[in-house]
């Protein structure tokens, strides 16, 4: 049964939406900017009308809005791109990207649907934007636009590891309610935290394919074509990720939860032993008695920000190793980030594009559980 249909900004390729239409919320038109994304999202989601194009171009804007009238939208998910504000980007003062907001903002104006989920990182309630010859901070804008309409959520910072995601992953969430509406609209309660060991503990091992090439890769692993058999068994995206040997061997001598940086002879460096500077997240292993770090689009380089598989210690000639030397594998982010294990992702899509809009994506199960606190008073 439809309870709500709905208008997806800023869709990405449709990560928060992939529980969406089971629980009573339709999207009916969405909008994406790129191509490929816009592509991914139709062919997940064939009864949506996706508009690909650039918000910020009127002809583009209109056609959202006008379809979105026709199919009656009530509700609206905003995402606008975080890359000018997030932790990991370069967050340049006044960033173009910080102002698609207003599209956002513009698109409640003109729909007045019943209810509103504008989702960001946690750094867009210390950002400023320029306003009507003012500069204030991107919350302050919004409320001062939408406060006569809309009554808000008290909180607005969420965990995603508090409602069955196994991955940290904190967002800034406005909820918006009509003002003609007798709903209140807040987050549901905590769930228990779900680790990494409970979320991907029982998967088969993958050692990593060396970018030196298949033999290079079964010299230094003899079982890596059958544990690459064992994988596939459970999925076809539990695969091997590709890496350089000399990173693999960091790894391979870092314990779980430690980053490769404090070892004290397989250390990231460069070729004439100079240790490489890094932050003490980069080279560093996930703990299995945590929830996993938060995913970024970077999320296929062992160098990046605590990506690296847990692994376990074995033992070679009476020295501890670890397993599992390389980043998580495709099917292993789809469970960190709560997205369906049969979620059809489609076959033309590579593995680097498919990190990146993972490592972008709102955890499907924290939209999921967030709707549900509204819908149940519908």
């Amino acid at each position: 049964m439809t309870k709500l249909r709905g208008l997806s900004l800023f869709a990405n390729v449709g990560i928060a939406e992939a529980y969406l239409k089971s629980i009573g919320v339709d999207i009916l038109v969405a909008n994406e900017l790129d191509s490929e994304r816009a592509r991914f999202y139709q062919e997940v989601y064939k009864d949506s009308e996706m508009i690909c194009g650039d918000i910020t171009d009127k002809s583009v804007f209109d056609t959202v809005i006008n379809e979105s009238r026709k199919k009656k939208v009530d509700f609206i998910i905003a995402t606008p791109p975080c890359q000018g504000m997030s932790e990991a980007g370069l967050r340049l003062e006044f960033d173009e990207r910080n102002y698609l907001i207003t599209y956002a903002i513009e698109a409640i104006h003109e729909l007045k649907p019943k209810f509103v989920l504008l989702e960001n990182v946690p750094k867009q309630l210390t950002t400023k934007i320029k306003y009507k010859g003012e500069i204030i901070l991107i919350p302050e804008y919004i409320k001062r636009e939408l406060i006569q309409d809309y009554n808000f959520n008290k909180e607005t910072l969420v965990m995603a590891k508090d409602y069955g995601v196994p991955q940290l992953r904190e967002r800034n969430i406005f909820l918006l309610v009509r003002k003609d509406l007798p709903y209140v609209w807040e987050f549901p309660e905590k769930q228990k935290e779900i680790t990494l060991k409970e979320a991907i503990g029982s998967l088969p091992s993958l050692d990593p394919l060396l970018r030196e090439g298949i033999e290079e890769t079964r010299k230094h692993f003899p079982d890596y074509d059958k544990k690459v058999a064992e994988g596939l068994k459970v999925s076809k995206w539990h695969i091997p990720p590709v890496h350089s040997w000399k990173q693999v061997e960091w790894m391979m001598h870092t314990p779980t939860g430690k980053s490769a940086i404090y070892n004290e002879v397989f250390y990231p460096q460069k070729s004439d032993g100079t240790p490489i500077k890094a932050h003490h997240n980069n080279y560093r292993r996930l703990k299995w008695d945590m929830p996993c770090r938060t995913i970024t689009q970077n999320n296929g380089v062992i160098s990046s920000l605590a990506c690296v598989h847990p692994g376990r210690p074995y033992t070679v000639n009476n020295e501890i190793m670890y397993s599992d030397a390389r980043v998580l594998s495709i099917y292993e982010l789809m469970i960190v980030t709560s997205l369906p294990i049969d979620w059809p992702i489609p076959d033309w899509a590579t593995e680097s594009f498919i990190r990146k809009v993972i490592g972008e994506g709102i955890p499907s199960n924290l939209v999921k559980v967030i709707m549900q606190n509204l819908l149940r008073q519908l």
